[in-house]
């Protein structure tokens, strides 16, 4: 009977801590809402880097940024730009912890051009 009662504590510990691995190693890998490349600028990019400890504060898996109180509010354009391809810089989107550390680094890598505005991939982080 000892025998019996010590496998099944193995069994149930082991398939414990397999779920708990798969759970940890899919909370970044399976982010459903998460962004897959976001859109940003220089001034977003600083902002971000400069809120980046208080935003990874966050114990979720998933982290929601909000860059909005960044973005300037300056006076709307009453002529089309110059530059129809360039994308609006995102200022608001949810990413997973491992893609919050990789963007930080992306950000930081010299010789980054950011400006007018820049794409910044975050699939090749998963």
């Amino acid at each position: 009977m000892k025998n019996s009662i010590f496998s099944w504590r193995g069994a149930v510990a082991g398939l414990a801590g397999g779920l708990l691995l798969i759970a940890n190693a899919s909370a970044d890998e399976a982010c459903g809402l998460c962004v897959k490349q976001i859109v940003t600028n220089s001034e977003l990019a600083t902002c971000f880097l400069d809120q980046y400890d208080q935003i990874a504060k966050s114990s979720s898996g998933a982290v929601v940024v909000d860059l909005s109180n960044c973005a300037s509010r300056g006076v709307v354009e009453a002529l089309p730009s110059p530059n129809k391809g360039v994308a609006e810089p995102d200022v608001q989107f949810m990413i997973s912890r491992l893609q919050l550390e990789c963007l930080k680094k992306k950000l930081e890598a010299p010789g980054i051009v950011l400006d007018p505005s820049a794409i910044i991939d975050l699939d090749s982080c998963q």
